[in-house]
């Protein structure tokens, strides 16, 4: 087998793509401690998020193509916010076997007091950066999604 070498773009997306891993084990154990009191993981934080910021009520395959996450995975954590009566279902005029994921009001309540201690901690993280530096890396991370999202466009020789 003939092993190819990485090219100075390759290298450099390499020690940025290390760099992204390190950053999302750090956002999600600080996210994990920013929203403990409040009973909350990153995880569940994350589900919350997506179904407030989803355009209309979701069944769970869509939240977790949305979060660009497993299914079961975000099925298993929609159950648990389901027990802990932060997420009801609804029926789903569309499939009548992929129920509709929805807020209840004491979920309503919970992701507005995680984003109320979310605001000050990110501006804090953001201080000293300027709003085009991660405009840039919005960008680049945009571009970089879209590509694994769209993996034929990736030339896997």
């Amino acid at each position: 087998m003939r092993r190819m070498e990485l090219t100075n773009p390759g290298m450099a997306l390499t020690d940025v793509i290390l760099d992204i891993f390190r950053v999302n084990s750090l956002l999600l154990l600080q996210g994990d401690r920013l929203v403990a009191e409040l009973g909350l993981t990153s995880a569940r934080w994350q589900i919350l998020g997506a179904i407030v910021y989803a355009p209309r009520p979701e069944p769970v395959a869509w939240l977790a193509r949305d979060l660009g996450g497993n299914r079961q995975n975000v099925q298993r954590i929609v159950n648990d916010l389901h027990k802990e009566g932060l997420v009801a279902f609804q029926p789903n005029p569309h499939h009548r076997r992929a129920q509709l994921v929805v807020l209840t009001e004491k979920g309503r309540t919970a992701f507005d007091s995680a984003m109320q201690l979310w605001t000050p901690w990110a501006n804090n993280l953001a201080r000293g950066l300027t709003a085009k530096d991660i405009g840039t890396m919005a960008s680049v991370v945009k571009a970089l999604r879209k590509k694994l999202e769209d993996s034929s466009s990736i030339d896997e020789e």
